[in-house]
């Protein structure tokens, strides 16, 4: 039968990403595709004890549903985390707990975005990003981006001449795709910016806390004076990504918002495992666990760097992440990566083809490489069997 869909089904494709690792997920294959952290470093063990208290403690509680902005003692603790690293001000009614990051999106889209309004991003920009907001019928453009962030030239021509603005969607820590981190200086300006033309900013921080070298730098909402800030967080990254639970941060009437649009969504997120994370956060320590994944994806990122320094042909250029899980490497405008893709999948070596990255298209001789899921010794061969890739083409 030919049903009678939404038009929003017309803006929704499948991710790449996804369609990507349904091949590379096979043992047999070394992939550089995904963003999925290191699973040998879960802390397992504790969470079998932290669950065995949870149910023995309060099980009634932690079956039952439970408040749609979340559990209390969760969002307190991610308020005072952000305001002791980030430089906030947060108290509880400023979180909301969501289902990732990801429901973070999808939620902002049903509380701003009309079909045919302006969406401003970073070019490239996270590609789950692109999907979630264009499902509401808006359009992207693309800021002119460098190592440091947006070019603040590039900003304010386009905020001064482009109508119906409504959002303009960051990740200045380690962006995905690219590894980049923004400066300090880049960051005020965007606040002042956005105070000026009265739009708001999605500072979208799954990485910050992952930092492998240098000083960490304030958050944008720091530089926030009027609101104008939404802050987004996941434990995805820092702790387990299979519980799913994130949160939105922003000032108390617009998380309002959220909270009637997350009500006709879910009711909730995950009781059991909000009280669980609580519960870890109570028992251990933390900071260690997030020492021993720096620890691990530092030399990870050193090793696929070094790797790609030995075996990557001349003409090919790649950033060199301070932090986060991702590098971005670029090819000679003549060469897709798409292609490079196809020979690579035969030597069983998978990663993600920058085009998608770019919402309006183009770039096609960009690629990302994860480093954070493989081991030591699978980087090293999957870099040189991409490396020998690459010279069939450059």
């Amino acid at each position: 039968m030919d049903f009678k869909y939404a038009k929003r089904m017309e803006y929704i494709k499948a991710s790449e990403i996804r369609e990507i690792l349904k091949v590379a997920e096979r043992p047999e294959y070394i992939s550089f595709a995904g963003g999925l952290p290191a699973p040998e470093l879960f802390p397992v063990e504790e969470i079998k004890e932290v669950c065995r208290i949870v149910l023995e403690e309060e099980g009634a509680k932690a079956l039952q549903y439970s408040a749609t902005e979340g559990y209390n003692p969760l969002r307190q603790w991610i308020a005072q985390r952000m305001n002791q690293r980030l430089g906030t001000s947060f108290d509880t009614e400023n979180i909301l707990i969501t289902h990732g990051s990801q429901q973070a999106l999808d939620l902002t889209g049903k509380v701003f975005l009309d079909e045919g309004d302006i969406v401003l991003c970073e070019s490239p920009t996270y590609l789950a990003a692109i999907s979630a907001f264009r499902a509401y019928g808006c359009e992207f453009v693309e800021v002119p981006t460098d190592d440091e962030g947006m070019i603040p030239e590039e900003l304010d021509r386009i905020l001064t001449n482009t109508k119906r603005v409504k959002l303009i969607y960051i990740i200045p820590d380690f962006q995905n795709p690219t590894g980049r981190t923004w400066s300090l200086e880049r960051r005020k300006y965007l606040v002042e910016a956005a105070t000026k033309h009265n739009v708001m900013i999605i500072e979208d921080n799954p990485y910050g806390e992952l930092r492998f070298e240098g000083e960490n730098l304030p958050s944008v909402k720091s530089f926030d004076q009027a609101g104008c800030v939404l802050c987004y967080g996941t434990f995805s990254k820092t702790f387990c990504p299979g519980y799913r639970i994130g949160w939105v941060a922003g000032e108390k009437s617009v998380i309002e918002k959220y909270v009637l649009v997350k009500q006709g969504t879910d009711l909730q997120s995950n009781t059991l495992a909000q009280r669980e994370i609580a519960k870890y956060l109570e028992l251990y320590d933390i900071d260690e666990h997030i020492a021993i994944i720096r620890e691990v994806y530092k030399r990870r990122k050193t090793i696929m760097v070094q790797a790609m320094e030995k075996e990557f042909p001349d003409g090919v250029t790649f950033t060199r992440p301070q932090g986060g899980l991702f590098a971005w490497v670029e090819l000679p405008a003549n060469v897709n990566a798409r292609d490079v893709l196809e020979k690579s999948l035969e030597k069983k070596v998978a990663f993600v083809p920058g085009g998608s990255f770019f919402p309006n298209g183009g770039k096609e001789n960009t690629f990302r490489v994860n480093y954070s899921n493989m081991p030591e010794e699978r980087i090293i061969e999957g870099i040189k069997c991409l490396g020998e890739t690459l010279k069939q083409f450059v």
